[in-house]
Order: C-alpha cells, then sequence, then structure tokens
C-alpha cells in the first residue's frame, strides 16, 4: 500500500508533536529534583505527624541532594493541608505527609470539601503507623478502661475527651469507643495534638485518644493514666498498659499511618524516584530506631497497595461515622 506525501506529512508531524510533549517529563525525570521541595504536614510543630514529617523531610534532603522544607498548615481537620496539597503544582515538587483520617475519615464527616481524597493524590508510600492510647488525667477515679466506661455510663454527655482536631483519627478513636460502649462523650477538637494533650493535661478535659508517640512520655511521666493501648498486643514502649481486648473492650484496634502522597498529576517518573528513595531510607536500621524512640512502626508500601489501603480504610471509618452518627460544624 503507498501512503501519500501528504499523509505520510502529517503522520510525521504528529510523532513530532507527541515526542516534544513528551519531553518534558522525560527531562524532568532526568533533572528532578533541580529546586528545593516542601512536605506539607497537615499537623502543628510536637505531634506524631510532625516527628514523622521532620524526619522523613532531612532523609530525602539526603537522598534527593536538596532541601525538603517542612510546611506545618493545621486546621479545619487536616483539610487545608490536603486542600493546598491537592491544588499544588503537580511538578513533584510539592509532598504531602498525609494522616491517615485526611484520606478515610473526613471525607465521610465534610460534604464541602474541596479535594477529592481518590482522584486528587498520588500515593507514593505509607511510612509509619502508630497504635493509639486511651488516657485520663488523674482527677478521673477511673484506673482501668472498664472503670473509665462505668463512670462515663454515670455521666453522660459530662465526660469530655480531647482531639487534635474535627474529623481525625484523634476524633473517630472517641467516637469509635463511644458506639462500642454506649457511652456519650463530650468531644472538644484542637488545632493539633499538642494543644490537645495540654488541654489533657491542664483538667480542661477529662480524656484523650491519640497516638502512643504523643502519650507515653505523659504515662511514663505519671502525669495521665494510660487506660489501654488500641492494638493487638501490647507496646515495649509502655509493656505496663494493656491492650483494649485485655482491658475488656474487644474490637477496639485503631492504628494511624501517615503517607508520602503528590498531586494526582505528577509524572510517574517522579514518583517511581520518590518511592524507590522512601524504600530505602525505611530499609536503614537508623530509621527503625529513630520513629520506635517514638513508638513509632516503619513501614513501606507499593502506590498500588497504598492506594488500596485508603480505600479499604475509608470503607471502615465511614461505616464508623454512619453508625455513630458523627459530625462536624
Amino acid at each position: 500500500m503507498t501512503i501519500r506525501k501528504s499523509t505520510r506529512r502529517t503522520l510525521l508531524r504528529t510523532l513530532a508533536l507527541g515526542a516534544v510533549a513528551l519531553m518534558p517529563f522525560a527531562a524532568q525525570a532526568d533533572t528532578w529534583p533541580s529546586k528545593p521541595l516542601k512536605l506539607i504536614v497537615a499537623f502543628p510543630p510536637g505531634g506524631a505527624s510532625d516527628i514523622v514529617g521532620r524526619f522523613y523531610a532531612e532523609q530525602l534532603s539526603t537522598a534527593l541532594g536538596q532541601p525538603v522544607v517542612v510546611e506545618n498548615k493545621p486546621g479545619a481537620g487536616t483539610a487545608i493541608a490536603a486542600e493546598a496539597a491537592a491544588k499544588a503544582a503537580p511538578d513533584g515538587y510539592t509532598l504531602s505527609l498525609a494522616p491517615a483520617g485526611q484520606l478515610t475519615i473526613l471525607p465521610h464527616l465534610a460534604k464541602d470539601l474541596r479535594y477529592d481524597a481518590f482522584k486528587d493524590f498520588a500515593p507514593v508510600s505509607v511510612v509509619a503507623s502508630v497504635p493509639y492510647v486511651v488516657a485520663v488525667n488523674s482527677t478521673v477515679p477511673a484506673n482501668t478502661l472498664q472503670e473509665f466506661t462505668a463512670y462515663a455510663k454515670a455521666n453522660p454527655g459530662k465526660v469530655s475527651y480531647s482531639s487534635c482536631g474535627n474529623g481525625t483519627l484523634c476524633h473517630l478513636s472517641g467516637e469509635f469507643y463511644k458506639s462500642l460502649t454506649g457511652t456519650e462523650l463530650l468531644h472538644v477538637p484542637y488545632k493539633g495534638s499538642a494543644p490537645a494533650i495540654t488541654a489533657l493535661l491542664g483538667g480542661e478535659v477529662n480524656a484523650a485518644f491519640d497516638t502512643l508517640t504523643i502519650l507515653a512520655p505523659q504515662v511514663k511521666g505519671g502525669k495521665v493514666k494510660g487506660l489501654a493501648i488500641t492494638s493487638a498486643k501490647r507496646s515495649p514502649t509502655l509493656p505496663d498498659v494493656p491492650t483494649a481486648a485485655e482491658a475488656g473492650l474487644k474490637g477496639f484496634e485503631v492504628s494511624s499511618w501517615f503517607g508520602i502522597v503528590v498531586p494526582a498529576a505528577t509524572p510517574k517518573p517522579v514518583i517511581e524516584r520518590l518511592h524507590k528513595e522512601l524504600v530505602q531510607i525505611a530499609a536503614k536500621p537508623e530509621t527503625r530506631t529513630k520513629l520506635a524512640e517514638q513508638g513509632l512502626d516503619v513501614e513501606s508500601t507499593t502506590p498500588d497497595a497504598f492506594s488500596r489501603l485508603i480505600r479499604e480504610d475509608s470503607v471502615k471509618w465511614g461505616k464508623v461515622v454512619a453508625e455513630s452518627g458523627a459530625k462536624i460544624e
């Protein structure tokens, strides 16, 4: 079959344009990164999310040869940080440390979000996880989880708990506990774990559901009473604190994960490079040692596995939201 010259020219022009269109991505894969990167963290300094974010930012700075600057954007149950990350240029220079609640809980609670947890982000890898602890201040007349439950039932609506923000896992952990125990607790949200635990220490609230990272020092120091840990087995960080199942509340298992995501249209070669570096960081003995000091477990997943985790946890927490009737204003 003979191809006419005009048709041949059209085909060659189309191929050339396609090659030109791909050139920015190929060039970016070769030269990226050529300037500092930004890592958005959804909570203020002091919490588990900030600790993980700053550690990985430092490690990525070394691995990539460019500064990775942490930008804390707390508020609105992590929605402010998520929106900023979703709207960022998909050029590989804006990363986001997404906490579990940002992508799996908040979308079930807030109907006016300006981001889509499934469409606006490209998952790279989960980097860490941590169980939660149920803690009460010294004024609460309870030394076990069962005693606290009995106390809460005897004082419906009068026993309060702080959280690191509306729509966060700190919030939904309390709602999960309420739905399992039939108690009525007053939720008091704060902008981050640090102020939430300060409120607990100061007696402004009676209890808190927060990460092992945040509460372990307070429990060890005798400043608050640790009633239960929400993992399947006890933590070596707090070996004397029973699991929720051991404390008489089966099914109350909560683990917060933190994962690196980028804007959805970020070039695949950039995502692959980021994933490669994150896997290598996770494999370092010093990474496990450093994060273990904070009660954190090192994690590493493929982008596909991370995507499945987001969807599976979204189903789980969506059910908790529906059954508990949890709402945010």
